[in-house]
């Protein structure tokens, strides 16, 4: 009994994780058909010529809607992040920093989200206008209906050859519902243990007509999701939120916080004044002047004037609205006519940092990037000092000050909403023999962002020193709007389409038939993504990056499919592109499946990619970002901040990049290689295992991301500044050069890279009679390699941190699984997943990253350990999984109820010291494109499905 009681709970454990570990990828989807009955074909992604299974000689997931909601998630976005197949580079809505913030894209095979096709039933879809990194364009996915998903088809090899620019990688293919009657109605609400992040949810879809008997079906769905932030401020408990790295071996990085790292002045919770030309400099309570009582010079050098993070967001607020409205009619002659208009708004609030703080000594100014034209040091500053004589500055000598700019709110904030529109209209029948499939389409995506925290520096100066700024607070609304203007943008992308195939029997050839399909494509895809205005005329600093452009490509394409011989299946597709940015492009592509015997399979697939240069890398665009950190090469060259003559503030910096545009750049290349096993041993058993190998070459990169590329540093005029007197302190000197500016890099077409691994498939169904059935399925991506080639060297990044320069830091672990354990029995259905992420090292070997004390530094730029060196604890970011937990249970044909249980045990990210893809700058250290569940932390939800 003593055993039995212990080992109970622990069985019960062991069911949910392994359970869990097949959650997020639902096994491959098999198609059933009665005795005596003609199969039913279909077109499945990656093809032109229907078939009767689902089993092609292309790796492709289907996950249908039942699946989707049994993962217990709510979004679209969140069940295409568990992926196995998704990776380096992929943008999740947990990074408010990013150049798309609020959007979230997907990375198959961690070949960034420019490589990978997101279509909207089988057609292409206007990108979200704020590109990845300024660079790289993408489908907002995080903008889809769920509720109105019919199923998502992952095609995982390349499918340039149907398809053409950006499926290198593959495909996802998000198929909405086609007709529905009656009317359903769906609801749920959730929330999180730990504080914010309430969901609410609601969705009602209603139609009628029946599509056989009255030749039309019309139906229409709504719905709404509500989702609140949640703010650095209530997981700051945590050792991956917590700044204070004291205890690991680091500093206290918390704002307000005096150290060695900021040279014991940095903006505290109060503002004061510091005369730095005083005698005893820092350590010298007399050269100091508080504004506020509540902060004197030893509560400040205690550590006891600290600023707690309250805005900065680990999770934005946001809320979509989603309309879809379809009608599909039935003309005669086999001709059916299909149509379809949907809205789906998404808005979403961003906050990233504490606010601005004070210029203490000099402004730089900002750079401006017009038509071609760097213009640097708009507005600067050469002394920012407060005169002796200003009746705020009571030290008798000029001073500066620090403090935080309170009432201009976050530092960065963005209040985002983004509107996407389509028509679509798809002919499908028969004539002349061909199976006739005709669509047109239109899409636009508008995405207006209210900008706020953004400090007009010449207008503080001004308002500091005739009296009308009291850096304490309280100042009038109309003098808070000179010093910290609030702004607009609106920003639009746009599609138009015309695709046109059609397929049919040639001849009978061998075992089978000989098939053939032939079409054509025309799409126009129009960018104008202009630079905010005050951000243009350099009033503001920069906010992220411009794009104005468009492209046209025109397309014809060809696939040819047989049996020659008894169970082999042949295929071999082709396609012929041009686009008008820089000229044409042939791809071809071939494929096999091998069936010896109703148990077993052997399939494989070559393919030809390219993905055309974009109006990001050829138009007129910009973007101002920052890289790995570096050393000043003349002010901090040795990298020791405490050298005498060094520049403290020019050591561990992260200077300012300006990416230009090249007209000459060319396609980046591709080949694909795929060979697959299928296996069915037993009865209602599925395993396949699927090799790839992806080789890119001639990439469009930054130069700035190849080893050995120095810019020619734009530097600020030389003003005094704080140098190191070889001792520990610091005295006011003139240095030979001024700092940087920034650095101007173009867009390059070098090297590659080349990924190859393994993927496992595997799914079983066990019934139990009167005890129910039992179902589990378990997705297993294995990386073997993740070379790049910067066309000096190739560098191997499976398992490490890099390539970080990409898409948010993200991270290229070798292994990611999914697994799912299911038990159905009348009415009750539990099901239970877990998504899986392995270790990885936080080096980056590709940004020279090779020494594990240096790894926060040279990968992300972090300083909190500095000269004492990373530990070698957080050298591996470890491993994690989170476990979810979803029940039904149908009450009658018409209501069922619904509960779920994310994270069921609760585990937290692992601290990742070397990512920038999360919150609050360098204070929460976990990375939110693999790991943002763990920042969650457990979640509950309820809902309820109605139908009548």
């Amino acid at each position: 009994m003593t055993f039995k009681l212990k080992s109970l709970p622990f069985a019960i454990t062991c069911a949910i994780a392994s359970g869990a570990l097949a959650g997020a990828a639902p096994a491959i989807a098999q198609t059933t058909e009665t005795a005596g009955a003609a199969p039913q074909r279909v077109v499945v992604t990656g093809s032109l010529i229907s078939r009767s299974d689902l089993e092609t000689p292309s790796p492709i997931q289907v996950i249908t809607a039942e699946e989707m909601v049994k993962t217990g998630k709510t979004s679209i976005a969140e069940i295409l992040s568990d992926l196995a197949a998704n990776g380096q580079g992929a943008l999740g809505t947990g990074f408010p920093g990013a150049f798309a913030n609020g959007a979230s894209g997907v990375s198959l095979r961690g070949l960034t989200v420019g490589l990978t096709l997101v279509l909207i039933d089988g057609h292409r879809m206007a990108s979200y206008p704020l590109s990845d990194d300024g660079q790289r364009s993408f489908v907002d996915v995080s903008s889809i209906p769920f509720d109105l998903i019919d199923r998502v088809e992952v095609l995982k090899d390349g499918a340039s050859a149907l398809y053409g620019s950006d499926a290198v990688a593959g495909v996802v293919n998000i198929i909405l519902k086609k007709k529905f009657n009656g009317t359903r109605f769906n609801a749920e609400a959730g929330n999180s243990q730990h504080g914010g992040g309430r969901t609410k949810k609601a969705s009602i879809t209603t139609g009628f007509g029946d599509l056989d008997e009255q030749g039309y079906n019309v139906f229409a769905s709504v719905e709404y999701r509500d989702s609140g932030a949640i703010k650095l401020s209530q997981r700051d408990h945590r050792e991956w939120a917590s700044g204070d790295y004291r205890s690991r071996g680091g500093y206290d990085v918390r704002r307000g916080i005096p150290t060695p790292l900021n040279s014991f002045l940095t903006a505290a919770s109060t503002p004061f004044l510091y005369n730095d030309t005083g005698a005893g400099g820092v350590n010298n309570p007399a050269n100091y002047q508080f504004l506020d009582p509540s902060c004197n010079f030893q509560l400040y050098r205690a550590g006891q004037c600290s600023v707690r993070d309250t805005w900065s967001f680990l999770q934005p607020a946001s809320d979509n609205l989603n309309i879809l409205v379809g009608a599909t009619k039935k003309l005669g002659d086999n001709w059916t006519l299909s149509t379809k208009a949907s809205m789906f708004e998404r808005h979403s609030a961003n906050n990233r940092g504490t606010p601005a703080t004070f210029a203490p000594t000099t402004f730089a100014g900002t750079t401006t990037y017009v038509n071609g034209k760097l213009t640097p040091g708009v507005g600067r500053i050469a002394n920012t000092r407060i005169p002796a004589a200003n009746p705020l500055n009571r030290l008798g000598a000029p001073a500066r000050l620090y403090g935080y700019i309170n009432e201009a709110g976050a530092a960065t904030s963005t209040d985002n909403t983004s509107r996407s529109t389509r028509f679509a209209a798809d002919l499908n029948g028969s004539a002349i023999g061909w199976d006739v499939n005709a669509a047109l389409g239109y899409s636009k995506v508008k995405t207006e962002i209210d900008y706020s925290g953004y400090i007009d520096r010449p207008a503080l100066q001004a308002a500091i020193l005739n009296g009308s700024f009291n850096p304490l607070g309280g100042n009038h609304p109309g003098v808070i709007a000179q010093v910290s203007p609030r702004f607009s943008n609106t920003l639009e992308s746009e599609m138009t389409y015309f695709d046109a195939s059609a397929s049919r029997e040639l001849m009978q050839l061998g075992e089978g038939s000989l098939k053939a399909a032939v079409g054509a494509h025309w799409h126009k895809r129009e960018q104008n993504s202009p630079a905010a205005g005050p951000t243009l005329t350099g009033q503001v600093a920069n906010t992220t990056a411009f794009v104005v452009g468009e492209e046209t490509n025109s397309a014809v394409f060809a696939e040819l499919g047989a049996n020659p011989i008894k169970s082999l299946e042949l295929s071999a597709s082709a396609r012929y592109d041009h686009y008008d940015t820089y000229g044409n492009s042939f791809t071809p592509a071939a494929k096999f499946k091998w069936s010896p015997s109703s148990k077993i399979a052997l399939r494989g697939t070559f393919a030809k990619g390219f993905r055309a240069p974009n109006p990001a890398e050829v138009g007129n665009a910009g973007s101002f970002f920052l890289f790995n950190g570096i050393n000043d090469p003349i002010l901090c060259a040795d990298g020791n901040r405490n050298t005498a003559g060094n520049v403290p503030a020019a050591c561990g910096i992260q200077p300012t990049y300006v990416q230009t545009t090249d007209n000459d750049v060319e396609p980046e290349k591709a080949k694909s290689y795929t060979l697959g096993l299928l296996v069915e041993p037993i009865k209602d058993m599925s395993v396949i295992v699927d090799y790839y190998r992806i080789k890119m070459t001639g990439q469009i990169t930054s130069a700035v991301t190849v080893p050995g590329f120095t810019p020619t540093w734009v530097r600020n005029p030389v003003v005094p500044m704080d140098i190191s007197d070889g001792k520990g302190g610091t005295f006011v000197g003139t240095p030979s050069v001024g700092t940087i500016a920034y650095g101007p890099t173009p867009y390059i077409n070098v090297g590659g890279v080349e990924t190859h691994g393994v993927e496992l498939d595997w799914s079983y169904r066990l019934r139990l009679g009167s005890l129910g059935n039992l179902r589990t399925s378990l997705n297993f991506n294995h990386m073997f390699g993740y070379e790049i080639d910067t066309g000096k060297e190739k560098i191997q990044l499976a398992g490490t941190h890099g390539p970080s320069a990409v898409g948010g830091n993200t991270g290229n672990p070798k292994n990611r699984a999914n697994f799912t354990l299911g038990w159905d029995r009348g009415p009750l259905n539990i099901t239970t997943t877990v998504n899986w992420v392995d270790k990885y090292s936080a080096l980056d070997p590709s940004v020279g990253a090779t020494d594990c004390k240096t790894a926060a530094h040279d990968v992300a730029g972090r300083t909190f350990f500095d000269l004492n060196g990373t530990p070698i604890n957080y050298c591996t970011i470890r491993s994690f999984a989170s476990t979810n937990l979803n029940v039904t249970y149908k009450l009658s044909e018409n209501l069922m109820l619904k509960g779920t249980i994310l994270n069921v045990f609760d585990r937290e990210p692992p601290v990742d010291v070397a990512t920038y893809g999360s919150a609050g700058n360098n204070l929460s250290q976990y990375n939110s494109a693999m790991h943002q569940a763990g920042a969650v932390g457990r979640y509950f939800s309820l809902g309820l499905n109605y139908t009548f």
